[in-house]
């Protein structure tokens, strides 16, 4: 696809938010509340407990350096532990792919976004290492927060090219936008206006990141199995990270040679 192209597709994309933007203006105070009411019936979960830095797997070789990086996802919410989490099960899948252990680092926030995440955790990144794989989980802030497409794409873009600046060799998969429909918690019509601009984020992403060296994304799977996924209605549980996990690496496959 042409500059041209992936140009023009953006600004539909940011024309689609604006339009949708301005139907919503009037009901804004409304759409507040019922998140507001949201938050509050759901609660906040903990980040996960335990340590944020580990090894698993056995092989040949020295230990794969992973690093996840990201959001409430990444830091673990509805599970007790980071080998319990997102990190813990994509490392033990990893480690199984290539075939030696995989020494994990996690740096993760609630309620960060794409801007956040540069700003306030990429800082926390180690100076002394450098990373063979890094997860980035990130995506759902920047709906809940509305980011537009111009920003989400521009966010993202700066976000990966310090991530690549940092560690010149790594390999970096990106987990899926957030797939709202499913969320057993969320009411309508926020839950429909915010999985459309989930939607629009995702097809966005899948875009920008085409052609990119060694830049992996999950795109929204199409079936998705929910039961004993979600420990809050919003976050996974620990069955729910390790069906995701397994998920993102078996798209991974296809897409990457091991």
């Amino acid at each position: 696809m042409s500059a041209n192209d992936k140009s023009s597709k953006l600004q539909r994309w940011q024309a689609a938010y604006i339009a949708a933007a301005a139907v919503v203006l009037p009901v804004a105070p409304f759409l507040i509340l019922q998140g507001q009411y949201t938050r509050k019936k759901v609660g906040l979960l903990p980040d996960a407990a335990g340590d944020k830095t580990g090894i698993v797997g056995e092989g040949v070789g020295a230990a794969a350096r992973l690093l996840v990086i990201g959001e409430s996802t990444v830091a673990g919410l509805g599970a007790r532990n980071h080998e319990l989490a997102l990190t813990g099960q994509f490392a033990k899948r990893l480690a199984t792919r290539i075939g030696r252990p995989v020494e994990w680092t996690v740096i993760g926030k609630n309620g960060v976004t794409a801007r956040r995440t540069i700003d306030e955790l990429v800082p926390q990144m180690p100076a002394d290492k450098k990373f063979d794989y890094i997860l980035l989980g990130i995506g759902g802030n920047d709906v809940m927060k509305l980011s537009s497409p111009k920003k989400w794409r521009r966010d993202m873009i700066e976000l990966l090219g310090i991530l690549r600046d940092k560690n010149p060799e790594a390999v970096v998969f990106i987990s899926n936008c957030p797939m709202i429909k499913y969320s057993p918690v969320m009411p309508h019509p926020i839950k429909f206006l915010l999985w459309e601009l989930s939607k629009l984020h995702n097809a966005n992403i899948r875009e920008f990141t085409d052609g990119m060296d060694r830049v992996h994304y999950f795109p929204q799977p199409i079936d998705v199995d929910v039961s004993n996924f979600f420990a809050d209605g919003i976050h996974p549980s620990e069955q729910g990270y390790s069906d995701w996990a397994d998920a993102m690496l078996r798209h991974f496959d296809t897409q990457h040679k091991w």
